[in-house]
């Protein structure tokens, strides 16, 4: 039921990336006007500076752009970029560990959260590979306003999670725009982003995503394990510029996340904003 390859046919929007890839007084100023700069930039806010969102921001003509094809939404799997640079991404929904809220919250740690109906409402057998749950729809909607609250964007994963690669487009649509309609309703704001339940998908899937608002179609290129274990889609096994990450609502989340957001920062990686770098990469088609 979690993970999975992309199904697309040959007829899948292709997406072309291009990597852009003299007083005392007076130092002090200069020293503030740097340190303002750097912290805008971590996300960090600077005294008496309101907070945005949480994550490292890309830097001028760092990211190269994305440009969907056909008038579809593009598929993603990771961002165009050669900065140390990775996102997290998280979801379903069954265990909602408090745990998790206060890190996110306390660290101002960047996420997005892709919401399936079904695992948020506790309707359906949990994922439990990760212990024995204690959280299963704990909070429900409740529980992603306090993930909003703390800078997580609630993105769609449907509403029953189904394999839509073997739905008519009607069903899709269904899938997919009641999901945003729902988390809208629960959340204050409409999803941009899908994450297609399995990583399965067709042409029918993205014309149905585009029709319901979404922007971007979310796939990633490692998974995160319990334990906090990063299982790597790539021969060479390790973290690359730009990848984005695949966890799950399980049990322990709050502990393996902790192991995670170490692991990441011992090897060199910033944790990226992922809304600010979609925004300099998709544009337009032309």
């Amino acid at each position: 039921m979690y993970g999975g390859r992309a199904r697309g046919g040959a007829a899948i929007a292709a997406v072309l990336l291009v990597t852009g890839c003299a007083a005392e007084p007076a130092r002090q100023a200069g020293t503030t006007a740097r340190e303002s700069g750097a912290a805008r930039e971590s996300g960090a806010a600077t005294p008496g500076e309101a907070q945005g969102p949480p994550g490292v921001v890309p830097r001028p003509g760092e990211v190269g752009r994305i440009r969907p094809a056909n008038g579809l939404p593009p598929v993603i799997s990771s961002i165009p970029t050669r900065r140390k640079v990775v996102f997290l991404t998280i979801d379903d929904g069954w265990e909602q560990d408090p745990g998790f809220v206060e890190q996110i919250r306390e660290q101002r740690i960047p996420v997005t959260a892709f919401a399936m109906r079904d695992a948020v409402e506790a309707e359906g057998t949990p994922d439990q590979s990760g212990g024995e749950a204690r959280y299963v729809g704990a909070g429900k909607w409740g529980y992603f306003r306090q993930l909003r609250d703390a800078g997580v964007p609630i993105e769609n994963h449907t509403l029953t999670h189904p394999d839509l690669s073997r739905l008519g487009y009607d069903a899709q649509r269904r899938e997919i725009c009641g999901a945003s309609a729902l988390i809208r309703k629960r959340t204050g704001a409409r999803p941009t982003l899908f994450r297609p339940p399995f990583g399965a998908y067709d042409t029918g899937t993205l014309r149905a995503a585009g029709s319901c608002g979404v922007r971007a179609v979310l796939m990633w290129t490692a998974t995160v394990q319990p334990g906090g274990k990063i299982a790597y889609q790539v021969p060479d096994k390790r973290l690359r510029p730009g990848d984005i990450l695949l966890m799950h609502f399980r049990p322990n989340l709050a502990r393996d996340f902790r192991v995670l957001v170490k692991k990441i920062k011992r090897r060199g990686y910033e944790l990226g904003n992922l809304r600010a770098y979609l925004d300099a990469a998709v544009r337009p088609a032309a």
